[in-house]
């Protein structure tokens, strides 16, 4: 940290990145996060009056409004029937393919005709295990798509700890913040070189149905 830098949230922090990234161009189609930034009533309502799509994580406690009454997320997915429930293959894991069984609800919003708000859970096939997102997007979007954007996280934490075995990320003895930033941006640049050469040896991802919103 440099001198006279005052202590900021990650919340914060994850604001003032993405306006950072969308004042420079940086093409996004969707936000997604962890239940840290999900938790932050301010950050989805800075991303909404901008009409930007997230998938943000949220805790079971979080409360969301459907009709004329307020809920929480985790006794909401808890009254769910078995038939909304969907299995999608979001992403590809060390031990195969990961499949889960999801479900969405619609929730309140002001976004207009054209934008919808859902609460979206996250089912084990094996251990039951449920996680929470509360997502906004435009309203054709399918069950599938949400899904697959509250996975990417997996792909990003992943890319980090192949930047630290391929490209040495953590792999710096500095104390100063420019020290610090310049190893960390050539170490990633070097990365995202390697994983657009992997992507290219790889081909495009065989094409997948979906589901859309009832």
């Amino acid at each position: 940290m440099s001198p006279g830098t005052a202590f900021a949230t990650k919340p914060r922090l994850g604001r003032e990145m993405l306006e950072r990234a969308f004042a420079a161009g940086v093409p996004a189609a969707w936000v997604t996060g962890d239940e840290v930034y999900g938790g932050d009533g301010d950050l989805r309502r800075r991303l909404e009056s901008e009409g930007r799509s997230y998938v943000l994580a949220v805790r079971s406690n979080q409360p969301v409004w459907i009709g004329f009454r307020q809920h929480r997320v985790g006794a909401v997915a808890a009254a769910l029937p078995k038939r909304p429930w969907h299995r999608v293959t979001i992403a590809a894991g060390a031990k195969g393919p990961r499949t889960y069984a999801w479900a969405w609800v619609r929730i309140n919003h002001d976004l207009g005709p054209s934008r919808r708000r859902w609460l979206l859970v996250r089912k084990g096939l094996d251990d039951g295990e449920e996680a929470y997102y509360l997502a906004a997007g435009p309203a054709r979007t399918t069950l599938t798509r949400l899904a697959r954007v509250a996975g990417s996280r997996w792909a990003i934490e992943g890319s980090f700890e192949q930047a630290k075995q391929d490209a040495g990320l953590a792999d710096y003895e500095v104390r100063s913040w420019t020290g610090w930033h310049r190893h960390v941006t050539l170490s990633l640049l070097a990365h995202a070189v390697l994983a657009a050469v992997r992507d290219l040896a790889d081909g495009p991802p065989p094409k997948s149905r979906t589901t859309r919103a009832s």
